[in-house]
């Protein structure tokens, strides 16, 4: 599996899931475009990929931001000329009992996790289409399949992305481009490490592999739906939860 020639777009990617995708899919042989709103750690990224023999390049964005996200696809489309495979993973968490949430953490969540892969889909959707090559890949969670009791806002994001997800699938499947998404289940990540041991613990018992997944678990499988191996599948969601959810 190679993807040699491709460019990759991924966002918040940082750290975490963002930053194992951008790994991997360099290894692969794309040529990546990493952005995130922490420069500093896009630029220790980049200088990562082309050690290991990659190509890279680092945009500093607040994907809140509707213009910033305009400025890098249109900055990133005219350095390398396309972009075949974009990662939607930005994301936050605002958590809160629904009945105590502020309606600034709702638009807080809802703008960075689900607006802007619409956002981002807009810029690339034009280029994919004219080139009938494309594949875009939005990182939901087993939280928008499920549902979890103090994430309403970050539930509803993520169960927007698979619907997002599908209906892109149906209206660009004729050019050539897929549109699928990732579910990551109890990652260890930055995000997950402020839960607590007890919480920890319980979702373990949850998980029938017994164990808590890396961001190179979900790496992985990002790469996948963005190769040329994966063309017949599109308005998919791939679970990458260790069996938490099944079905």
């Amino acid at each position: 599996m190679t993807l040699s020639g491709r460019v990759a777009l991924v966002t918040g990617a940082s750290q975490g899931i963002g930053r194992a995708c951008a790994l991997k899919l360099a290894a692969s042989g794309a040529t990546v475009v990493v952005a995130a709103r922490n420069q500093e750690k896009l630029s220790e990224l980049v200088q990562q990929i082309e050690a290991s023999g990659g190509r890279a390049s680092a945009f500093a964005v607040d994907v809140a931001d509707e213009d910033q996200i305009k400025t890098v696809f249109k900055a990133a489309l005219g350095q390398f000329g396309k972009i075949d495979i974009l990662i939607n993973n930005a994301g936050i968490t605002r958590d809160q009992l629904v009945m105590r949430m502020k309606r600034a953490d709702w638009d807080a969540v809802l703008n960075t996790n689900l607006t802007s892969a619409y956002l981002c889909i807009q810029q690339v959707i034009g280029p994919m289409l004219k080139q009938r090559w494309g594949r875009i890949i939005n990182v939901t969670s087993v939280f928008g399949q499920m549902g979890q009791a103090g994430q309403a806002n970050y539930a509803a994001s993520k169960a927007g992305l698979i619907g997002l997800t599908m209906a892109i699938a149906r209206e660009v499947g004729s050019r050539n481009i897929t549109c699928n998404a990732v579910a990551p289940g109890f990652i260890e990540t930055a995000m997950t490490s402020r839960f607590s041991d007890d919480f920890r613990q319980n979702a373990l018992k949850a998980i029938p592999l017994g164990r808590v997944g890396t961001p190179e678990d979900v790496a992985n499988a990002v790469a996948f739906l963005g190769s040329e191996e994966a063309s017949y599948i599109t308005g998919h969601v791939l679970s990458v939860n260790g069996g938490m959810l099944m079905g």
